[in-house]
């Protein structure tokens, strides 16, 4: 927990002098497209048993978002509790993450396996390293101070890894890092994060998870970015069926954890890229962390009107242009259409979110995104 604190801010409320409720956050990178974005990632909002229901943990986590986004950081990320909290500092649900469970030796996969690496916690900051350059997809977070991985690494029960260095300079090049719980001989081990680069490494690795199923009944693991594990798996509902509330269930879940939001708008869209032709509109942003705020805080939010044009080069400026059909959305369901978590048809009809059929119409077309995921929990 030291070394989480340790990693970028920390902020402290208390109650008679004594610390009472605490938000930490950390600097990150989030990828859009192939743009690689400054982000503030909230790690971690605590309040005791006395400060509950005082309104600590919303002010203090609006003030450090607020500091983060001052100190330059264009989107703000966490890992939500329960879907609605956040909702009240701008933050929009992200898509699923798929969770499976599976019996290791049912992998299809041919590939033998090299004789790994072991990894330890002593190996944190090549392990770090590696996870910084693994392969990224749209949405891929970094968490950048060394120390979070060292963090993880420790806060795992019975945590191993296994991997391999590159040939050329001794550094890791492909490795997964396990949680073990109860140290348990055959399991179940959850994968933390697999780290890799070519379909090579990756089948690789799974070949090592599959040597693992001689003792290890079952395994489960975040599926992978652009990857449907099924495919890769034997008898996969034969399996479902057969072990179905038991210790060793293989199952397929899907949970939406994660949520992102938009700190500067103009900031965000100047570094937006978007292939499918382009769409000009006037946007009216609504962003509810500004009662959090004091009234003279450098920053409140990204609110307001602006003229926004998305396309090849994209951009966002202050104003209201006439003739321009209108979006009216809160920053929670822009951040959401603009990472393509939905699209902006399906967002008129479940978020904060309305325009003309035309405009959304467009919108559909222009926001043509892959599937966002961070690959990286916080």
């Amino acid at each position: 927990m030291d070394l989480f604190v340790e990693c970028g801010r920390a902020l402290v409320a208390d109650i008679a002098g004594e610390p009472e409720c605490l938000v930490i956050t950390a600097p990150g990178t989030v990828r859009h497209l192939a743009e690689d974005l400054p982000l503030s990632c909230v790690t971690g909002v605590t309040t005791s048993r006395v400060a509950r229901k005082q309104g600590f943990a919303g002010r203090l986590t609006a003030a450090a978002v607020a500091q983060d986004a001052v100190d330059g950081a264009l989107v703000s990320a966490l890992g939500m509790f329960e879907q609605g909290y956040y909702d009240q500092h701008g933050f929009g649900t992200g898509g699923y993450e798929h969770w499976i469970s599976f019996v290791p030796a049912s992998l299809k996969v041919t590939v033998k396996p090299r004789v790994p690496q072991r990894i330890t916690p002593n190996d944190w900051e090549a392990v770090h390293a590696a996870r910084l350059q693994r392969r990224r997809g749209h949405g891929a977070c970094n968490l950048l101070p060394p120390a979070t991985t060292r963090a993880e690494m420790l806060w795992a029960k019975n945590g191993f890894g296994l991997g391999y260095a590159g040939d050329e300079d001794g550094k890791f090049s492909h490795l997964f890092w396990c949680d073990a719980k109860d140290d348990r001989e055959h399991g179940p081990y959850t994968v933390q994060w697999m780290v890799y680069n070519s379909r090579e490494e990756f089948l690789e690795l799974l070949a090592l998870m599959k040597n693992l199923g001689d003792q290890v009944f079952s395994l489960r693991m975040r599926e992978p970015a652009g990857i449907q594990l099924q495919d890769l798996i034997s008898q996969p509902f034969r399996h479902y069926d057969l072990t179905e509330k038991g210790k060793y269930e293989c199952r397929v879940s899907a949970h939406a954890y994660w949520q992102m939001r938009i700190c500067d708008l103009a900031g965000c869209l100047e570094r937006t890229h978007l292939p499918h032709g382009g769409v000009r509109f006037n946007l009216q942003l609504t962003d509810p962390i500004e009662r959090f705020l004091d009234a003279g805080a450098p920053w409140r939010g990204c609110g307001g009107e602006y003229v926004v044009t998305l396309g090849k080069s994209s951009g966002a400026e202050r104003g209201r242009a006439e003739g321009l059909p209108t979006l009216k959305a809160t920053v929670n369901a822009f951040t959401r259409l603009w990472l393509g978590v939905l699209s902006a048809t399906a967002l008129s009809y479940t978020d904060d979110l309305e325009a003309p059929p035309e405009l959304l119409v467009a919108l559909d077309e222009v926001l043509r995104l892959p599937a966002p995921h961070p690959d990286w929990d916080f």
